[in-house]
């Protein structure tokens, strides 16, 4: 008994990270969060903040996140047919200024202001839309009346109380694809993501209203399930193609329920027994990512590994077995920690577990969290085990070559001297790549004066950022060391030029 004993006391420690190399962390590895903005979820704390104080709250978000090691933002910026962008044809959102249609005041965009914020902080920024749902207030005053539930009602059903577009209808898919491109031509994000609402989550009483959409829109297929389904993919694939035409280095997500099909319903599904997407919501993602229609699939494995119905080890490795070449990032409900009932997230390990599982497998590059309130609250000290440890240092993004494999050239005539607060670089841009793409970001390494400059190692990294700035303090460089520096340039995708020239110095006491 003892040494079971022992056995389970050393797991635990182990899957904190007690025993996790430095050199061990991902140089590469998708770290990121949802911030939700539907009912004021993560951002802002409520509708009708003044300018100052929405810009202060997400810049403290940010900066949480930073510490914790995120490198990626999920910023819904669509949560129901209106926007938090100034560039749109869409009212303004409700949760953003407290009446739909209302701009902020004084004005701004929070979109380019969301950009401009993470990529200062080497965070990217995927603009996160919600294409299907159109209502989520049912009190029809709250909706203006030129929103396109009231000038285009023939588009809509109603389904539990909100309106929701039919897919079904040629005119709908073009219109949310002419949405989502309008942000891709006119923004500078870094991907376009999805969640998991495509057609509703069935609630009893309730049905679809698209037969008539369905007589008319069918194209030869017989059976309306099989036509929902169908009409989901010509979005992901219509979306897919025009966001790549428009702007080929954007990288295009999806983020499903966590189970495609049960093993029980077809022989090619995950050994689980809940609810699933193909059936429940008409959303056929294993084929998405088996087409080539997306560039990462994010499902939501909001599951604990004791969870009979959904094991967690089990759909990790499902979806691992699925990927077909494309990005495979775990969604982890950080939601649930301290917060239910389930006693396996009660437990402070179990993120961790979690973590340290899916790193294991090398199909998978990273994890998305849900959402941001919920990590940095910090239950059971989960952002602290983030940034004291699995995120403990800066990482980039994963490579997507079938986006784009040309590394871009380093930066030139690095420079570094002595100033109050430490060493100030200072570095000219690089030469534009041979395919034509100039630097987008850069990557600060510092290495103490007998080290070997090894870029393969997190450790050594000490700023990460996208912009052309170049220029950079470093404030914790020691008095009487002596450091070897070294900079590299990333394009739009991240793919990492070689090394600059070196350049050593001593700092005087």
């Amino acid at each position: 008994m003892k040494k079971y004993w022992l056995l389970s006391i050393l797991t635990s420690f182990l899957s904190m990270g007690i025993y996790a190399q430095n050199n061990d962390l991902p140089k590469r590895e998708f770290r990121g969060v949802w911030v939700a903005t539907v009912v004021n979820i993560d951002w802002p704390s409520k509708p009708g903040l003044t300018t100052d104080q929405q810009k202060q709250e997400f810049i403290a978000l940010l900066d949480k996140h930073k510490q914790e090691g995120i490198n990626a933002i999920m910023f819904q910026i669509r949560p129901a047919t209106d926007s938090f962008y100034a560039k749109s044809n869409e009212p303004w959102s409700q949760y953003l200024t407290g009446k739909q249609g209302q701009a902020p005041d004084p004005f701004y965009d929070p979109l380019q202001f969301a950009i401009e914020e993470c990529h200062k902080r080497g965070m990217e920024l995927h603009a996160w839309f919600n294409p299907y749902r159109a209502t989520f207030d049912a009190n029809d005053a709250n909706i203006v009346a030129n929103h396109i539930t009231k000038t285009k009602p023939e588009w809509f059903f109603k389904y539990d109380g909100k309106k929701l577009f039919n897919p079904g209808i040629p005119e709908v898919r073009a219109y949310i694809n002419k949405i989502i491109i309008n942000v891709v031509d006119n923004y500078d994000i870094d991907g376009v993501h999805f969640d998991d609402y495509f057609y509703p989550y069935s609630v009893k009483g309730q049905f679809i209203d698209d037969d008539e959409a369905f007589k008319k829109y069918n194209n030869g297929i017989s059976d309306i399930k099989d036509w929902r389904r169908n009409n989901v993919d010509l979005l992901i694939k219509e979306l897919n193609d025009s966001i790549h035409a428009h702007k080929k280095y954007i990288k295009f997500g999806v983020s499903p329920f966590g189970i495609w099909k049960n093993k029980s319903q077809d022989p090619e599904g995950s050994i689980s027994y809940g609810g699933d997407s193909y059936y429940g919501i008409y959303a056929d993602a294993r084929k998405w990512v088996k087409e080539g229609w997306v560039d990462y699939i994010n499902p939501q494995i909001y599951w604990a590994f004791e969870t009979k119905a959904a094991p967690y080890a089990n759909l990790v490795d499902w979806w691992s077995d699925n990927t077909y070449g494309r990005h495979l990032y775990i969604g982890i409900g950080a939601y649930k920690v301290n917060a239910t009932k389930e006693l396996a997230w009660k437990n402070p390990t179990e993120l961790s577990r979690q973590i340290a599982y899916y790193r294991n497998n090398p199909r998978v590059q990273g994890c998305v969290f849900f959402s941001s309130r919920s990590l940095t609250k910090n239950p059971l000290g989960i952002a602290d085990t983030l940034a004291n440890n699995y995120f403990k240092y800066p990482a980039l993004p994963p490579l997507m070559l079938w986006l784009d494999s040309v590394a871009p050239n380093p930066p030139q005539n690095l420079l570094a001297l002595q100033d109050d607060k430490g060493v100030l670089l200072s570095w000219k841009q690089p030469l534009v790549a041979k395919d034509g793409d100039k630097a987008y970001g850069f990557v600060v390494y510092r290495f103490d004066k007998d080290s070997t400059i090894n870029l393969s190692q997190a450790k050594n990294i000490k700023m990460i950022y996208y912009g052309n700035i170049t220029s950079f303090e470093d404030t914790t460089a020691e008095k009487g060391k002596i450091y070897s520096y070294v900079v590299t340039t990333l394009d739009r995708v991240k793919n990492e030029s070689e090394p600059s020239i070196p350049v050593l110095i001593g700092l005087k006491n």
